[in-house]
Order: C-alpha cells, then sequence, then structure tokens
C-alpha cells in the first residue's frame, strides 16, 4: 500500500497506520511517481490546496451614480439604474447589493426627490420575467423571496404580495391577483386568492379564488382553480352557453371538447341540445405544416325539430354543410400545386341552422366548390396537366346541383414548327404555332334529394373534347396588326340521346343511349386590329394640360361551315307525318355540331380617355396622369349568309373610376337596329324605317360602388374583409350586415387590431369621430319588348363609426326603389371594455328580425366567462 500525504488528501481519504515518507528535494517532473518502499514522492509545491472560487461566473455590473465594492463586509454596491447580469440571470433595479461571500442578492427600489419610489426590480431568468418591489435572491440555491411580484405569463398578469421561488421551476405565492388586463395594479378585473402554486410555462394552481371587478368583490368564486400555462396547445372542455328559443325550447349550445393533437394539426368536437328533442354536431379542424400548405376542415350535421310531435305545424328535417379549405405555399412545390375551396350542403342549411346567424350566407343562392392538382411537366414542349372537380349549388327548397367528378385538362405548350429554336419568329410563315388542348369531364345535373344516391350517378354524362388550334399573326402597312388561325375540334361522347314519339304518353321522350359516338368540327378565322391615339393639348398655364383618347378598332371574321350530318329526323305526333330536325349530341356536356353555316363579320372598338393636369405640389415639376374613362367599349356583328336579321344588337360597356379610385362606376346597353311588331317579335325592317329612332334600347344597366372614410379613420379607407361571410360564400363586405357566428361571439365586430392602438385623448370638446362608409346602387332597365320599365333600383350602405374611442357603432341598410322597401337592415354597437368586451347586434325589420347581446373577456384562456342573450329570427319550413 503506497504511503500517502495527508496534508494534501485528508479531506478525501483516512490515512492508514503506515510509515510516511515524504522526499524534501524536488522531483524531475510534475508527477507523482512510486518508490521501491512503496510510497509517494510528491513535489512540494503540491502540497498547498487551490482554495475554490468565490463567484462562479463573470459578473457584469452598471450603475449610473455610484459602484461600491467593500472588500471587508464582501458586498458589491450598485445604486440608480443599476444593473448586472451574472449566470444565467439580469437584473435591472434603482439599487443591487450583491454579498458574495453569502451568494446572495438584494435588489429594490430608490426615492426620487419627491420622496416616490421608482425603478421597480426588473429579475429575467430565461424567458420569464419578474417585476416586484424588492427581490432577495441566492446565486447557490437558485430560491429567492420576492416582495410585490408582477410577472405575465400567456396572457394572464401576476402579481402576489410576498413570493418564494422554491427553484427553477416552482413558486409560491401569498396573497395574489390574476388577471388578463394589461394594468395589474388598476386592472378592471382580478381574481384574488391567498396561495398560488405557480409553475412558470405549465400551471397556475388556486386555493379559493374570488373575482373581484373594479375592486368589488363578487360572488362569483372557485374553492379552487387549475390554469393550464403551456405555450403550446392543450386539450380540454369547452363549456356551453344556455339559452332558450320560441321554436325549439331551452338549450345547451356549443359544448365540447377541444384536442391539440399537435402543433400542426388540432380538431375541436361542439355539440348543441335542444328541449323539444332538436340538436346538432360540429366538427372543425386546422392544420398547418410551415413552407409547405395550411387548411381548415368545418362539418356540421344538425337535427331539426320545428313545433311539437301531433301538432299540425310539426315539421322535422336534417341540413348539413361542408366546407374546406387547402392552400399550398407557392415555394413548396413550383411544378405541383393542390388547391381546395369546397362549400357544399343543404341547400337551406343558412336559412335554417340552429347556429348561425348569417344574413350575407342566408342572401347569397349560389354555393360554388373546387378542388384541383396541377402538374407541370418540364418537357419539350412543355405539358401542363390539371386534375380537379367542381360543384355549384343553388339554394333554397329546389336546391339544383351541378357537378363534375372529375375533370381533367391536359395542354401542350405551342410548337412553332417553321421556326428555329432561337432565331426570330417575324413573318407569317415563321410564326406559325399550333398547341394541343384536351378536356375530358365526368358532368351530372342532379337535384339535393339525388345526391351522391345511385340514380345520380345514373345520369353522369362522360365527354371527352380534343382541339388542335393553330394560328399566325403579322404586320401589314405598319401599322396593322393580322392573325389568322384555324380550329379542329373532335368530341368524343359515352352516351347520347335518340328523340322518340311515346304514344302511350303522347308525348315525345329522350331515350338515353349508352355507348361511345363522336363528331367532328372545324372553323377558320382572321382578325385585322390597329391602336389610334390622340391627344389635344391646352395652355401650358392652365391645369389641365392634356387630353389624351386611346382607340382600338378591330374587325374579325369566322367562318363555321354546317355539320348537318350529324342531325336526324323525329316524328312529333302519332301519325308520324310531321317531322322535327335534332342531333344526338344536343344533350353532351361540350355541346353539339352547328347545323347552320356561319359567315360572320365581328366589329369592335375600345376607347380610353386620360388627362394631364398640372401639379402644384410636385417638386420636380412634371405634371400628373388621370383616368377620366377607363374603357368605352362598342360592339357588334353581321352575319354575311343571313337572309333577314343580318345584324345583331349593338353592345355598349364602359367603366370609370373617381375620386382616387374611391368611386368605381360601371355601365351597359344594348341597341337593338331592328324594329319589333305587336307581339314583341323582331321584324326584318330597320326600328328607323318604321318611324322609330336609328337604335332601339333594350336594355340597359349601372352600378356606383363608393368606399370612403374620415382621414383619420381608424377602419381604413375599406371595411374589412368579413371572412365568415366570405367562407360561406357570401359577400366580403357589410352590405349585407355582418356575419355572426353564435358559437364565438368574443369576436368583435370591427376592427381587431384597435387594442394595439392607443389613440391620444383629444378632449371632451373633439369633434373627430372617426367613420367609413361604403355605398352601392344598381339600376336595370329592360325594354326588349316595349314594356319600359326599371327592373332593378336600389341603393345599399354600410357603415361603422367610432362615436368615442371606446364606442363603435355599425350598420347595413338600403333602399328598393322598384319594390318601393326597405332591404335588409342590421344595427351593430360595440363598447370596448378594456380587456372585456360587449357588443349588441340588431335586425329590426323583415323575415330576420333578431338581436343579440354578449359581454366576456377577451382572453381566449377565459372566454367561458361571459354572458350572452339572444333571440335568432324564426325559421321558416318549407316543403
Amino acid at each position: 500500500m503506497s504511503a500517502i500525504n495527508t496534508s494534501v488528501y485528508s479531506q478525501d481519504l483516512k490515512p492508514k497506520k503506515q510509515s510516511l515518507k515524504v522526499d524534501k528535494q524536488p522531483t524531475t517532473t510534475d508527477t507523482i511517481a512510486p518508490t521501491s518502499t512503496d510510497t509517494l514522492v510528491v513535489k512540494k509545491q503540491d502540497s498547498l490546496v487551490k482554495k475554490a472560487p468565490l463567484l462562479d461566473g463573470i459578473v457584469y455590473r452598471k450603475a449610473k451614480d455610484y459602484e461600491k465594492l467593500d472588500q471587508k463586509k464582501k458586498q458589491l454596491t450598485l445604486y440608480n439604474e443599476a444593473e448586472l447580469n451574472y449566470l444565467d440571470f439580469e437584473l435591472k433595479a434603482g439599487k443591487i447589493v450583491y454579498d458574495f461571500a453569502k451568494s446572495e442578492i438584494y435588489a429594490g427600489r430608490i426615492k426620487d426627490s419627491l420622496g416616490n419610489y421608482s425603478q421597480n426590480p426588473v429579475f429575467k431568468q430565461g424567458n420569464d420575467v419578474i417585476e416586484p418591489d424588492s427581490i432577495r435572491y441566492n446565486t447557490k440555491s437558485r430560491k429567492a423571496m420576492v416582495w410585490n411580484s408582477r410577472t405575465q405569463q400567456s396572457e394572464f398578469r401576476i402579481k402576489a404580495e410576498i413570493s418564494k421561488k422554491e427553484n427553477d421551476s416552482v413558486y409560491f405565492m401569498q396573497n395574489v391577483r390574476f388577471t388578463t388586463a394589461k394594468d395589474i395594479d388598476n386592472p378592471e378585473y382580478y381574481f384574488k386568492t391567498k396561495k398560488i402554486k405557480f409553475v412558470p410555462n405549465k400551471k397556475v394552481v388556486t386555493g379559493v379564488t374570488n373575482m373581484v371587478i373594479a375592486d368589488v368583490p363578487t360572488p362569483i368564486g372557485l374553492p379552487f382553480a387549475f390554469f393550464p400555462m403551456s405555450k403550446q396547445a392543450e386539450s380540454g372542455f369547452i363549456i356551453p352557453t344556455f339559452g332558450d328559443t320560441n321554436q325549439q325550447g331551452y338549450y345547451i349550445q356549443n359544448g365540447g371538447y377541444y384536442f391539440a393533437i399537435s402543433d400542426k394539426l388540432d380538431l375541436n368536437v361542439l355539440g348543441d341540445y335542444y328541449t323539444n328533442g332538436s340538436y346538432a354536431l360540429r366538427a372543425e379542424s386546422s392544420y398547418a405544416q410551415r413552407y409547405k400548405y395550411s387548411g381548415r376542415v368545418n362539418v356540421r350535421y344538425e337535427n331539426q325539430i320545428f313545433s311539437e310531435l301531433g301538432l299540425p305545424d310539426y315539421q322535422r328535417s336534417t341540413q348539413y354543410n361542408i366546407q374546406w379549405s387547402h392552400t399550398q405555399d407557392q415555394k413548396s412545390n413550383p411544378s405541383s400545386r393542390f388547391s381546395a375551396s369546397v362549400n357544399m350542403g343543404s341547400g337551406q342549411y343558412f336559412t335554417q341552422s340552429l347556429n348561425s346567424n348569417n344574413i350575407g350566407s342566408r342572401l347569397n343562392n349560389q354555393m360554388n366548390s373546387s378542388i384541383t392538382y396541377s402538374k407541370t411537366f418540364e418537357s419539350v414542349p412543355q405539358v401542363n396537366m390539371t386534375v380537379g372537380a367542381t360543384h355549384s349549388q343553388t339554394t333554397g327548397v329546389e336546391s339544383v346541383i351541378n357537378m363534375t367528378l372529375p375533370t381533367m385538362q391536359v395542354s401542350v405548350d405551342r410548337v412553332y414548327p417553321f421556326a428555329s429554336e432561337n432565331g426570330p419568329k417575324k413573318g407569317f410563315i415563321k410564326n406559325i404555332n399550333l398547341s394541343y388542348n384536351l378536356r375530358a369531364e365526368n358532368r351530372v345535373n342532379t337535384t339535393e334529394d339525388k345526391f351522391f344516391k345511385s340514380e345520380m350517378f345514373n345520369d353522369l354524362n362522360t365527354g371527352f373534347q380534343h382541339s388542335i388550334p393553330i394560328t399566325t399573326n403579322f404586320k401589314v402597312f405598319k401599322h396593322f396588326s393580322v392573325s389568322t388561325g384555324a380550329s379542329y375540334n373532335e368530341v368524343w361522347y359515352m352516351n347520347t340521346i335518340e328523340k322518340q314519339f311515346d304514344i302511350a304518353e303522347n308525348k315525345v321522350i329522350d331515350k338515353r343511349i349508352n355507348g361511345f359516338d363522336s363528331f367532328r368540327t372545324y372553323n377558320v378565322n382572321a382578325s385585322v386590329g390597329t391602336t389610334i391615339y390622340g391627344t389635344f393639348n391646352f395652355s401650358k398655364d392652365s391645369k389641365l394640360q392634356a387630353i389624351r383618347h386611346l382607340m382600338s378598332p378591330k374587325i374579325n371574321y369566322t367562318y363555321s361551315p354546317s355539320f348537318e350530318q350529324y342531325y336526324d329526323t323525329y316524328a312529333i305526333d302519332a301519325t308520324g307525318t310531321t317531322m322535327a330536325e335534332y342531333t344526338r349530341f344536343q344533350a353532351g356536356i361540350f355541346g353539339a355540331p352547328g347545323k347552320t353555316f356561319s359567315n360572320m363579320l365581328n366589329f369592335s372598338l375600345s376607347n380610353s380617355l386620360e388627362a394631364k393636369i398640372r401639379d402644384d405640389e410636385s417638386e420636380t415639376g412634371e405634371s400628373k396622369k388621370l383616368m377620366l374613362l377607363n374603357s368605352l367599349n362598342f360592339s357588334t356583328s353581321y352575319d354575311i349568309t343571313a337572309d333577314s336579321l343580318a345584324w345583331r344588337p349593338l353592345q355598349i360597356s364602359g367603366g370609370t373610376n373617381l375620386f382616387k379610385d374611391k368611386m368605381n362606376i360601371n355601365f351597359g346597353a344594348t341597341l337593338d337596329p331592328y324594329a319589333i311588331d305587336n307581339n314583341g317579335r323582331r321584324m326584318d325592317m330597320f326600328n328607323i324605317d318604321n318611324g322609330g329612332s336609328l337604335f332601339r334600347m333594350t336594355s340597359a344597366n349601372m352600378t356606383v360602388n363608393w368606399s370612403f372614410a374620415s382621414t383619420d379613420a381608424i377602419f381604413g379607407n375599406d371595411q374589412k374583409s368579413n371572412d365568415q361571410n366570405v367562407q360561406n360564400g357570401g359577400r366580403a363586405d357589410d352590405l349585407f350586415g355582418r356575419a355572426t357566428d353564435l358559437g364565438d361571439n368574443r369576436q368583435t365586430l370591427f376592427d381587431d387590431d384597435d387594442d394595439e392602438k392607443e389613440r391620444p385623448f383629444t378632449g371632451f370638446y373633439s369633434a373627430k369621430l372617426p367613420w367609413d362608409l361604403i355605398f352601392a346602387y344598381s339600376l336595370t332597365y329592360g325594354n326588349s319588348r316595349r314594356e319600359s320599365q326599371i327592373t332593378n333600383n336600389s341603393v345599399m350602405v354600410s357603415g361603422n363609426i367610432e362615436i368615442t374611442p371606446k364606442w363603435k357603432f355599425g350598420f347595413s341598410s338600403g333602399y328598393d326603389f322598384a319594390q318601393k322597401g326597405v332591404t335588409f337592415t342590421q344595427l351593430r354597437f360595440e363598447r370596448d371594455l378594456m380587456s372585456w368586451r360587449m357588443n349588441f347586434s340588431w335586425v329590426p325589420l323583415g323575415d330576420y328580425t333578431s338581436w343579440g347581446f354578449f359581454i366576456g373577456i377577451k382572453s381566449t384562456m377565459l372566454s367561458d366567462l361571459k354572458w350572452e342573450k339572444k333571440s335568432v329570427p324564426d325559421k321558416r319550413y318549407r316543403n
């Protein structure tokens, strides 16, 4: 056994009863080597023990007034705007004292010249921040004692009279208040409790808890409470809303469970129950993959009962709605893209739903869906392929569905057979190009009662359309552009029809013939056009310096032969003597070949007017351009082969923007050169020859949309997009009212960002009331048979006004001058109660009379602390 130097190792090992021999001569090396007597020869310098350092790291400190280091007391004192960074924490305070002998830090406030305390300590460790009045912290044990601490976790702000930091993950607090209000020292409301166990970023567990509103204790309390504080979404129950309706009785609404499946996927399952037996189920899910895709799925089902069983007005129906939106990040895969926008379901869902008060969707008469996948093949020539499905459905009792399932389109990029690969494509020959397009479809027109049943699939129409367009273009006389071309089309059908006279029913029926059939057509076209500029200059001293007129005339010629070989005859009476013509392809999804020989000339003229105005505010002295007329278009056509009525009506359309593009005006008219007889039928006689004017106006229309706001409106120049309306197929603005999601009334009716905008106080007598307004006017005139009547003449308006910085008012209304009645009207009020929100919505007139009141906490963590009352519109069940 080797001898051991006890002066060096006595703290680690007990000495044995053996002789000790220490060589006093220095050795030639720094190593410890055994001797022949089994003793250790130790270097003399190694007999000194290296003491442990007082500090475990570098201390970074700063102070405005002074830094004092007391070696006797082993204390470091920092005063006024003191900062201390040590190990993994940062500390700022008015005064900091660090006792490095005890490894303790003391921090507190300081008094200013008026005797007021300032510079509260701010203690930061990792992501946790505490703002107390004073703090005592041990750097070795990492325990702390905190007085009047203030900290924030997620949406909660917590203030405790005394806090004890047990370790890095557990705090014990005494006499605590916690709230979601911004001002923890003077909150609008808070929860008060004597004891709390606080685990940062995980949970808050309390004892007896009482709610205090405006410093007044309320009877609302709990014997204990648990609040999850995870930064990630947590699964949990959703507390329902209770109420009653006139038709379904008392209800429990929007109760369920939230499943936080992962960071990329969640699921919200909700349900309603009404005492008359009605119920509803909903499943909502959102998903996202960063830089790849995002989407949302919403499935709703309702079993609705009206009145009571046994009563004559008893009705029962089922309603459903499926919504799916999927968006792919453009950068994820440039050559492959997938998107979905689905809104389908019962035709009366939005009018009869027990859990949706969406007037915009109720007034919408169409639901549309599309799912598409497209792929680009980087070949030569390039090939693009798109596969998808579409759905179009009218709403209402007689819901008609038009669906394609699936649709495939393939297009091959243009090929220039007579031009070199890199050479210029100039002239008639080198510009000749051709391409190939294929469209294949399964299409069905059905009704809601047959949707996705065997009857629907029996009515499927399948077709393939092939087209090969050939075009070229060139210049003539330097200023005229000429384009010529031809197109070959071939259509394949998997089913056709055969017309037969049914003697038993005494009528003509269409018999479906399943099997392959096809037809081929072609046409030729040519066009010539040019562009004419004209500028009228004014005096240089004039505000209006010039007006520029741009005209683009164009003449187009099309030729299509008659394809009468595809036409047959059928009897239209029982005797079979009277015959009529038809084509077996006339019910096809890509149309039928034309029997009439067509030799058509089309004329069009487009115009635009632009003004140049002197800009007195311009530093460079340049004039600014102002569009006077965006477009003014004229078009008509002439059938060369027609024996009569060769001229088609003249179509006029135009539009312009005014007031810095805030007002949009569009108009159109149809002018017929031919006269009509007493029965309203067109005659082969010009109207002017019949004692009338050169043209007879058969129809006209005009729309005006104007969006404007006060200069300091916090709502912006355009109203916020109504996402709920758009999702359900309605308008993005509030002209038909703002959608109300009865399952989430916490959403503000106006701007969600108002909480982040602190507007300065402008005085009690300030006349500034920020506002915005949307104005829409529509006029339609009909005179096809001398009826000369206005079929539509209505105005709609929607606006918001900020009465005070915390009070907002919104409205939607209008008037129909043709029907002489007020259109849909909605009034909206909202009061911003800081951490609370209160709103009231009222529809005072019409079939959708209703109102709703809500008050609740904005925070999502406390969304169940609310009170709401509503009266939904009476449902009208129709067979």
